[in-house]
């Protein structure tokens, strides 16, 4: 077996509402050879993966896929849930999966599997077909190695823990969540001018300044005690014999730690001699170049989180420790204490791993003990001076304690650092208790605190500290801009670019993704056709805009998914004839099932075209709670009039004038003649595109007045939207350009053109060649009958040898054209030019399917560039 073809899905797809890797396997020798017809295939399958029976399959039920497996199924779906069960193994649970043979492809099966992580799908991917290929063939497959790498490899891509708690917490909201690179703990929350990042739980509003404060301990100190907050007496010191000059001053027993480190890290406490200051000191050293020797305050280590000035959560950390049984040594009770499942290395786990490293054999040593020593039953052994969670300590959840005097000194220490988000370190006796009445003290303010203690305390009650970090960015926000996607066979870049000129005019920062570029507030970010994935992402990454209009094309479901989870409205404009054949999408049904991924994700509203079937069975698809609104030229249409007399809005066509409805009331707007982009009112694809987005945008909640000053003054010319219906005058010849390439764009233009002249219509056409045959003759037989004079060219032939594709439309188009009508020039400027010279003044002529304006101005420079300059003119922004 091989994989012929993968890709990631990242978003909402054809398939499943959630990230997806997409492969096309190559079954080779194995095709059509069932799991029965292998000889102990399946109990070899089992011994290696036994969980494999946990899998419900079709059937439903456990031991569902092994009742297939017994019962005969094919390869390719015993890879699917082979790669489902080793992210489980590794550590992430996923569970849906489909593999399904590929229509016209003799042993090609196209296989989905969900995913967390990218890096490990793929690896698991390429390890289930090892491993179904090796038991196929009848050959031994050692998997335990493999999958030791797979989890290592989980291990390196997963989130922190405190982290993971922030990222949970905002998706509990429905914030939008986007990693922005699998390799850091690094993520933006929300979107565009609403997002926030965290890293860890650092917040973009952490100041630098603030951050570089809580590093440097001395100089925290001093601002916490300018505010009135308690703190030990100390200093800093650079040598040893300050550091003893500094303890015999203080003359009690001293803490002696790094001036920046962290996670405890070069931390002693209570050193009670000068010999126990100078090795603590040269501890210190290890971690930090100048060092803090303090007053050593008695009694527990406590946590205060603080978040958005608010205390979220406390908790009294416990120095990792084990009770003595006697019989078991302390390395061995170690051992025994870091087989609990919820410990593991680093910040992997809830509780990290206890380590008898050199700071853990000198604190057994100031107890009389060693490693191997038989502590007697019940005997408490410490491990370590400090409670860091880091080093193995354990957490109690004290919140409800805090007196309120101790929530406001804690709230006042990380307002004096600067600190939205602040871990407050306190040592005193008795918490509950006022800090001042018992000596105790603040000893630290942290930024980017770790929240493992309050989510999962070893005693006492979980708090919900990721979700107090994400109320302080967002308050009761979800982080969301409003967002408009529209997708559709013809019409798209129009509509969208209306729908952004409607929401800019009514003075909102505005983004819009089509298939001419990325666009913020009518100023080209990108260039190119940029209606998939990382156009859409782009566009929500970006800080300034308050509104996004997604044109979310074909290919860019297909390929990758959509870039968001939900629209507030999804716009379908119509489906017909194009890109079949391609990616899967063989009948125009397979075309409306993936544009319905744009109806099944809107929350607010879906506008459907009442004239189209395909479109009118998406109302199907639309999640509850969301509302259907319809369009349509026809005042008539039934299905309008169906959800009218049931009280929906809709927009329609009266006459000459665009009416919106809203239940009973029916609001005549505009003369649809007054819309420039409708072309004196011949242009009907595009007044169907006004009122497609007419009543987008009053279910996006825009006013009457709003979208009719938007409609009156958008202009889809050479500037704001090129190759769009964008009509020159050449030499008394009206010359429509268009980016026309399929039945039903060249059908509606050459309506349009024909209503624009009494004289001839001549038509210059192409296609892209990666169309099928079949559907290149059809183009052909519909320009032919709508055009006087054809000619044909060649654009991008996509893999089609020089003329073929000129061909297909030519053979098309002489079932409806007298071979005289009927001409064929392969370049694009010598194809222009004879289609200008079989032209009278006041006749119309339509280019079609042109790739940039500079190829009518260039076509037309040698024989009238005076007319070349000012279409120039009339085209650069």
């Amino acid at each position: 077996m091989k994989i012929t073809e993968q890709r990631f899905l990242r978003g909402p797809n054809l398939y499943a509402n959630k990230p997806l890797l997409y492969s096309i396997l190559d079954l080779e020798d194995l095709d059509e050879v069932p799991s029965d017809a292998i000889h102990g295939f399946t109990d070899r399958l089992l011994q290696l993966l036994p969980t494999l029976w946990d899998h419900q399959c079709s059937v439903g039920r456990p031991g569902g896929f092994v009742q297939r497996l017994r019962d005969g199924t094919y390869p390719a779906h015993i890879v699917e849930h082979v790669t489902l069960e080793l992210q489980c193994l590794a550590g992430h649970a996923v569970g849906y999966g489909r593999a399904r043979e590929v229509r016209g492809v003799p042993r090609h099966y196209r296989v989905v599997c969900a995913y967390h992580a990218e890096r490990v799908v793929c690896a698991a991917f390429d390890l289930a077909i090892a491993l179904v290929d090796a038991l196929a063939h009848g050959m031994a497959f050692d998997l335990q190695g493999p999958l030791d790498e797979l989890r290592a490899l989980a291990e390196r891509t997963a989130v922190g823990p405190s982290t993971a708690s922030v990222i949970a917490a905002a998706r509990k909201r429905g914030i939008p969540v986007i990693r922005l690179s699998e390799e850091a703990n690094l993520f933006q929350l929300g979107w565009g001018s609403r997002q926030k990042r965290i890293q860890a739980t650092a917040t973009g509003n952490t100041g630098l300044v603030a951050a570089d404060i809580a590093s440097d301990k001395q100089l925290t100190k001093e601002l916490l005690a300018q505010a009135g907050v308690p703190v030990p007496e100390g200093e800093t010191v650079d040598t040893v014999e300050d550091a003893l000059r500094v303890a015999g001053a203080l003359g009690v027993p001293c803490a002696v730690k790094p001036l920046d480190a962290n996670q405890g890290k070069g931390v002693t406490t209570a050193c009670a001699s000068p010999a126990e200051v100078v090795e603590a000191f040269d501890h210190a050293r290890r971690h930090g170049a100048r060092v803090i020797v303090e007053r050593s305050l008695t009694g527990r280590d406590y946590r205060v989180l603080v978040a958005g000035h608010k205390i979220a959560a406390a908790a009294c950390r416990h120095p990792p420790t084990v009770i003595g049984d006697g019989r078991h040594s302390i390395r061995a009770l170690v051992e025994i204490e870091n087989r609990d499942p919820m410990r593991g290395a680093g910040h992997a786990r809830h509780l990290t791993c206890i380590t008898l490293d050199d700071i853990a054999l000198c604190t057994l040593a100031r107890q009389g003990c060693t490693p191997d020593d038989v502590p007697p039953p019940g005997r408490t052994v410490a491990l370590r001076g400090n409670a860091n969670l880091s080093t193995g300590g354990t957490a109690e959840d004290v919140t409800d304690l805090l007196p309120d005097e101790t929530r406001e000194l804690c709230v006042r220490a990380a307002r004096a650092v600067g600190l939205d988000v602040a871990g407050i370190d306190i040592v005193c006796e008795d918490i509950a208790l006022p800090l001042a009445a018992q000596g105790g003290a603040i000893i630290e303010v942290n930024a980017a605190p770790g929240i493992r203690m309050h989510e999962h305390p070893s005693r006492g009650r979980p708090r919900d500290a990721g979700g107090a970090i994400v109320e302080s960015m967002f308050g009761h926000g979800d982080g969301r801009i409003p967002v408009i996607a529209v997708t559709g066979t013809n019409g798209k870049t129009t509509s969208a670019l209306l729908v952004a000129h409607i929401a800019r005019e009514a003075g909102l920062s505005t983004g819009v993704t089509t298939t001419s570029g990325i666009y913020i507030n009518g100023r080209t970010i990108r260039e190119g056709d940029c209606a998939g994935y990382h156009s859409a992402r782009t566009l929500l990454m970006s800080p300034e805009i308050d509104i996004a209009v997604l044109e979310t094309a074909r290919g860019g479901i297909l390929k990758r998914g959509l870039a968001f989870d939900r629209s507030d409205v999804s716009i379908i404009l119509n489906v017909s004839d194009d890109h079949l054949g391609l990616d899967g999408v063989e009948t125009v049904d397979d075309l409306a099932r993936v544009k319905a991924v744009l109806a099944a994700v809107a929350s607010r509203a879906v506008v459907l075209n009442a004239e189209d079937d395909r479109c009118v069975a998406m109302r199907e698809e639309v999640r509850e709670g969301a509302e259907i609104l319809f369009f349509s030229l026809d005042p008539d249409n039934p299905v309008l009039l169906r959800h009218l007399e049931r009280g929906g809005r809709a927009a329609y066509q009266q006459d000459s004038w665009l009416v919106y409805a809203d239940g009973a009331r029916h609001h005549a707007l505009l003369d649809v003649r007054e819309l420039p982009l409708s072309l004196d009112g011949h242009a009907r694809y595009n007044i169907a595109n006004a009122l497609a987005v007419t009543a987008g945008m009053f279910a996006a909640g825009f006013e009457a007045g709003q979208i009719i000053a938007g409609l009156r003054s958008f202009v889809s010319d050479g500037r704001t939207n090129p190759l769009r219906s964008n009509v020159f005058d050449v030499n008394g010849v009206t010359v429509i350009v268009d980016y026309a390439h399929n039945c039903a764009s060249y059908a509606a233009l050459a309506e349009t053109a024909r209503n624009l002249t009494a004289g001839q219509l001549v038509g210059i056409v192409a296609a892209p060649g990666d169309r099928r045959t079949v559907d290149l003759a059809a183009i052909g037989k519909t320009c032919a009958a709508g055009f006087d004079e054809l000619i044909v060219y060649e654009t991008d032939n996509r893999g089609r040898p020089d003329g073929e594709t000129a061909e297909c439309i030519m053979a098309g188009a002489r079932a409806a054209i007298s071979t005289e009508r009927l001409h064929c020039r392969l370049q694009v400027h010598e194809a222009i030019r004879f289609g200008l010279s079989l032209c009278d003044r006041g006749d119309v002529l339509v280019f079609g399917c042109g790739t940039s304006l500079s190829e009518l101005i260039e076509a037309v420079r040698p024989n009238s560039p005076e007319v070349a300059e000012r279409l120039t003119a009339e085209t650069t922004i």
